[in-house]
Formats: structure tokens, C-alpha cells, sequence
């Protein structure tokens, strides 16, 4: 009897924190409309970062863009990954230089990408900066093809921690998402 119950018990803590691995996730919209096909290379701008603070751009950047080539390593070898020294406003994407940028360097996809701070405490105690990291998945022809977004604090409830460690975490929650989708969909 004793051993059924853990047994259940196991199987009940294991499908709760299956079901929670998904808590930060959000996929905001799609196009089911357009397929992406094969995907050989992918160019990523440098993330819209708020609050505008020039201080902590650089370390997003580079936070960033590790957590990008570390993900994007585990799922193919095949995609090359294209880190452009500019960013553009997340809101405001103008579909024209994404068009521009695409047929410039042969690229399937370009992702623009938006990286939101907030500070998770009590008053004036600050516990840790959380993330809020979006992305905006666009074909070569400017057609956006899908959004999501992933929010560490949701996903993880992490509530110790440094902000570089909560952007890697929030990038790869939301690359991982983005991939998942796309394959769940049937768009590549």
C-alpha cells in the first residue's frame, strides 16, 4: 500500500512541475498562413532594452547573445546564428529594412528582440531583477511570422539572482518556446 502511494505521489509531483515548466511562457500571436521552410540562418538584432538605461545595454547584449548561440548549438548544427550591431524598436518594426537585411545575408529568419527589467521585492528591498524577454519572428520577406514572450519570474520564481543570469534564462525559455511552436504548428 505504502508503495502505491509513492508511486502516485511521484507521478503527481512529476506532472505538476511539467505543467508549471510552461507557467512563463506565452506565445502572443502567429501567422499559420506562411511556413518558413528549412531555416540555414537566422539574424538576430541586439535587444530593445527597458528602461533606457545606456549602463545596462552592453551586459544585456552580451548576456543576450550567449544565451542565443548556447540554444540555438542544442538544436542544430546547421543554423548559423547573425548577431547585428543594431537594435530596432520592438513596437515599431520597420518591414522594410528587415526585407533589406534578409536578402542581404541569404538569411530564412530574423528575430527582433525586446528585453523588459522589473525588480521583484518589498518597498524598498529588492530581492532581484527579473525579465521579461519578447520576440518577434520575421521571414526574409518581412512577414511576422510569430511572437512570444517569456517571463523568468513567472517561469521560474526565482527570487535570488543576477540580472545577466535572469536574461540567459528568459532568452533560452523564449527561444525554446519559439521552436516548440514552430514545430507544434507545422510552420518549418
Amino acid at each position: 500500500m505504502n508503495r502505491k502511494k509513492f508511486i502516485l505521489l511521484g507521478i503527481a509531483a512529476g506532472l505538476v512541475l511539467a505543467g508549471c515548466s510552461s507557467f512563463g511562457s506565452k506565445l502572443l500571436g502567429y501567422k499559420p498562413d506562411y511556413k518558413l521552410g528549412k531555416i540555414k540562418k537566422i539574424i538576430y538584432f541586439q535587444p530593445a532594452v527597458f528602461p533606457e538605461i545606456e549602463e545596462i545595454k552592453p551586459p544585456t547584449n552580451q548576456a543576450f547573445f550567449s544565451a542565443v548561440t548556447d540554444q540555438m548549438s542544442l538544436y542544430s548544427g546547421n543554423i548559423k546564428t547573425v548577431q547585428m550591431d543594431s537594435s530596432m524598436d520592438y513596437d515599431n518594426v520597420d518591414t522594410e529594412y528587415i526585407k533589406e537585411v534578409g536578402k542581404n545575408n541569404n538569411a530564412e529568419a530574423i528575430i527582433v528582440p525586446k528585453v523588459k527589467y522589473f525588480k521583484v521585492g518589498i518597498g524598498k528591498y529588492v530581492f532581484s531583477n527579473q525579465v521579461l524577454v519578447s520576440l518577434k519572428l520575421y521571414d526574409s520577406d518581412g512577414n511576422l511570422i510569430m511572437e512570444n514572450q517569456y517571463d523568468t519570474y513567472k517561469g521560474n520564481a526565482r527570487l535570488i539572482g543576477k540580472a545577466e543570469n535572469s536574461i540567459k534564462v528568459g532568452t533560452k525559455g523564449a527561444i525554446k518556446d519559439l521552436i516548440k511552436n514552430l514545430r507544434k504548428l507545422k510552420m518549418f
